[in-house]
């Protein structure tokens, strides 16, 4: 839309230009252009309507035609453009008259596109909000806004003040409101959605149809007291015809959804959760599609062209359809009818029919409401159909209350006569040889639903056996004594539970007793006996006397165990620690600690073992009465704490002697020995024989401390005394026999002995490194001393030989004093002092067999001087 501008120069003045000929003809040509271009586009643009019925798509049209002539209107107030003008009317007015009223009919249609795109533009954001708003904000805030905004349109604007446009473009905003209502009720999903979530889409667009009604009155009135002498008197009919119609059809929907729900709330009592079976109720759902004829639409119920079809369809739903599904729900689930969780089975099977009874009463009801339609012929089908379910519902409650009553006075005599306890195991053994055997309670559920049966057939207002009347109204008082008895045998459960072996032997007779006690409960009292109530005082009192044994028991048996935990965790190899820093003890002062301090230990560890019989004691006097240590009926008793003691001890050594292992291959020195030079050998001090001699006495004096455990005499916890074998021999038996033949220990033994015997191994073949040295002991050293002083080799010879020594003096120097394997520190000070003073001992033999030789020669080489 670009005007074509002339190629000719227009410098010059304007009056001078309009001369000259050529410049006018070409002024012309352009000008033609120009008029030919404009008409076109004008012509174009006033041809254009809306795309769609979309209010948006008039606001996008006004504001592409502003575009359009908005490019045009503002090239021609081009300077060199209007310059055009002002030479051709002075050369030829005649010929710009018609381009003159060409441009002023731009300038109008410009205008009015400008205007109606500035002002439609302020409904461009509430218009898109109905699409895409939620239902709340577009009928609180949207239709108000927008209708708001229309007025004020109204007011200010200059194109959309009058019918022609107004009414239009609100057919247009009442289409885009159907639309929006349309969308929230989508017909292909709705159905398939859940009925609260359709109730609330129904009425979130029957709501928004209905506020834009209300709404345009509102402005109508507002318009009217704004004092503007032009009043919205518009045609209703074209603008709410349809939304009205619209209104109709969701009030429709929402009674098809609303009576839909109240069918299944026949068998759907109160919510899914709070149903027997809730599986078969949702099986139910599916098979029962109340809503398949509003479901399976062949046309748009919105449109008002099929209004008629749409009125058949709410007829047939009505009335047949309700009738026929109600029928349906009672055929299929005769069998089992759904309930609520505290209806029992005959009794809620009764309110399940009574209830759609009633529904269907209640549909006829209003469908008689309309005579025409029970007049009809399909309202007496739907009539006659209503009687036959009715029949059928009443012979259903008669038969399944009948069957009840039969039954109830049948079996319930044979309940009541079971005994209130029941043995899981048939066997008759005593508890101590028989711990799986468990009562249970006696208690047929059957009596409880009878009790319900018979509460909810007098809510029925149907009569019930005596006897049965008389069990509900001993309701409480059975449920009492369940409710005691189970917490008594859960209590009599858990007090077994509690008990190891040991402990049910102990107290055999307090068990034996109780057992008797809850065995006249299996086999004598029955739930028609009158002494419930004292059998299960007696058997609640007799536990807690046991229960309190127990504890008792158990208060003893924990302070024995904590003794034993303490000597089991003893140790029995405290090492003495290195003196400043790094001088460790020597192997004979160091297993002299470790005796010293077990010495220590066993004092206390014998102390609490001799009081564990006290302990013992108390237990014997509060479960025999005596306190002698030695009653026959804690004979088993004393002999599993002496076997617990057994284990303490065995674990006592055990853990001690792995302890001890540990300790000898960390890389931790604990003590040190010394390489010393033993001519001719280099040897250990104390050697590898006296260390392992050492080490084996220290895993004796170990084993040895159970020696100080004396046993208890049999079937007692009193200590054995010393034993006078023959007149100088007294044995004193102790657990030293059986421990120290441990396997455990035998095994740690051996352990122990190998590593070290390993290590000592290792220090010996380190030591081989300086047998290099041994010329310096091993050699003659007199024989060699003559060797040199008959050869009488020069000076240089002795030079190589004190070298030699001095070397190795200073090469011992050097070597490392301190060698750590293991447990061990090897001091090698005293092997590398020998070595040197061996060394030195050569250097200065040689020195004197040097300087005697010297000497002589001195005296030899006089000698010669005074002969000469």
């Amino acid at each position: 839309l670009k005007l074509e501008m002339p190629t000719v120069n227009l410098d010059r003045e304007v009056t001078v230009l309009a001369t000259v000929p050529v410049v006018v003809q070409s002024l012309k040509r352009c000008a033609v252009t120009w008029q030919k271009l404009i008409s076109r586009v004008l012509e174009e643009q006033l041809k254009k309507v809306p795309q769609g019925n979309d209010p948006l798509a008039e606001i996008y049209l006004w504001r592409e035609k502003n575009a359009a002539l908005s490019a045009l209107t503002e090239q021609i107030k081009l300077p060199e453009v209007q310059k055009v003008l002002e030479i051709l009317e002075k050369a030829e007015s005649k010929f710009t008259g018609d381009l003159q009223i060409l441009f002023s009919d731009l300038k109008k249609h410009h205008m009015e596109a400008q205007d109606s795109a500035k002002f439609l533009s302020t409904l461009e954001r509430h218009l898109k909000n109905l699409s895409t708003g939620t239902g709340v904000d577009v009928i609180s805030n949207t239709i108000p806004s927008l209708l708001n905004a229309l007025r004020l349109v109204w007011i200010m604007s200059r194109c959309y003040n009058k019918d022609e446009r107004m009414v239009p473009f609100l057919e247009r905003v009442s289409w885009a409101i159907s639309a929006r209502a349309r969308k929230v009720v989508d017909l292909e999903t709705l159905f398939k959605q859940d009925i609260a979530a359709a109730k609330k889409k129904i009425t979130e667009a029957k709501n928004t149809l209905e506020q834009w009604k209300k709404c345009y009155f509102t402005t109508c009135i507002q318009v009217e007291e704004s004092g503007s002498k032009r009043y919205w008197k518009f045609d209703v009919k074209r603008l709410f015809e349809k939304t009205d119609y619209m209104v109709l059809i969701c009030q429709d929907l929402y009674d098809i959804f609303q009576v839909t729900e109240e069918l299944y709330n026949i068998f759907i009592p109160e919510l899914i959760t709070v149903t027997e079976n809730p599986k078969a109720i949702d099986q139910l759902r599916r098979e029962v599609n109340i809503i398949s004829p509003v479901e399976d639409l062949t046309f748009d119920p919105f449109s008002m062209e099929t209004a008629s079809d749409w009125a058949l369809v709410m007829e047939e739903f009505r009335g047949d359809v309700t009738v026929k599904i109600v029928q349906q729900i009672f055929a299929q689930n005769l069998k089992d009818p759904p309930r609520y969780k505290n209806h029992p089975p005959v009794a809620g099977a009764i309110y399940w029919s009574r209830s759609l009874s009633q529904r269907i009463q209640h549909t006829i009801t209003r469908f008689q409401e309309e005579e025409e339609l029970l007049a009809s012929e399909r309202g007496k089908e739907v009539k006659e159909v209503y009687l036959q379910v009715v029949k059928k519902m009443e012979e259903y409650e008669d038969q399944k209350y009948r069957q009840w009553r039969e039954r109830t006075e049948h079996i319930l005599p044979l309940l009541l006569k079971d005994t209130l306890l029941t043995l899981t195991s048939a066997a008759e053994e005593p508890v101590t040889t028989k711990k799986s055997v468990r009562f249970t309670l006696r208690f047929s559920p059957e009596i409880l639903e009878i009790i319900t049966e018979t509460k909810y057939m007098e809510q029925l207002g149907l009569p019930v056996p005596e006897m049965a009347r008389y069990v509900a109204l001993q309701e409480d008082k059975y449920l009492g004594y369940t409710s005691k008895l189970k917490a008594m045998l859960d209590r009599y459960h858990k007090l077994m539970g509690m008990m190891n072996e040991a402990e049910t032997k102990l107290l055999d007779q307090y068990v034996q007793e109780l057992w008797r006690m809850l065995k006249s409960g299996h086999k004598r009292f029955t739930w028609k006996s009158v002494g419930i109530g004292e059998f299960i005082l007696q058997c609640t009192q007799t536990i807690g006397k046991l229960e309190l044994l127990v504890h008792q028991v158990h208060h003893v048996s924990e302070d024995i165990s904590s003794k034993l935990r303490s000597i089991e965790s003893t140790n029995l190899f405290k090492f003495p620690e290195s003196k400043n820093g790094d001088k460790h003890p020597g192997a004979e002062e160091f297993f002299d600690y470790i005796k010293c301090e077990q010495t220590k230990e066993v004092e206390q560890l014998v102390r609490k073992y001799s009081a564990i019989p006290q302990l013992l004691i108390e237990v014997e006097r509060r479960v025999a009465s005596t306190n002698s240590g030695k009653s026959p009926k804690l004979a088993s008793y004393y002999a599993y704490w002496e076997n617990r003691i057994y284990q303490v001890l065995t674990q006592l050594i055990v853990k001690n002697l792995q302890a001890f292992n540990a300790a000898i291959v960390a890389n931790v020195p604990l003590l040190q020995i010394e390489a010393v030079l033993s001519v001719p050998e280099i040897t250990l001090q104390p050697n590898a024989s006296e260390i392992e001699k050492m080490i084996v006495q220290s895993i004796q004096d170990c084993v040895g401390v159970t020696k100080h455990f004396v046993r208890w005499m049999h079937g007692t916890c009193i200590e054995c005394p010393p034993q006078h074998v023959k007149p100088d021999e007294v044995v004193t038996f102790s657990f030293y026999c059986d421990v120290s033949q441990s396997p455990l220990i035998m095994e740690q033994t051996v352990l122990i002995t190998q590593n070290v015997h390993k290590l000592l191994a290792s220090l010996s073949k380190y030591l081989n490194q300086w047998k290099r040295y041994d010329p310096l002991w091993k050699s003659d050293k007199g024989a060699v001393l003559d060797r040199l002083a008959a050869e009488k080799p020069a000076c240089v010879v002795f030079d190589e030989q004190l070298q030699f020594y001095m070397k190795v003096s200073q090469e011992v120097t050097q070597q490392p004093l301190i060698k750590d394997v293991q447990f061990i520190r090897l001091q090698l000070a005293p092997l590398a002092s020998a070595v040197q003073e061996n060394a030195k001992s050569w250097m200065m033999s040689l020195g004197n067999l040097l300087n005697e030789l010297v000497r002589e020669e001195l005296f030899s080489l006089q000698d010669e001087i005074h002969v000469g």
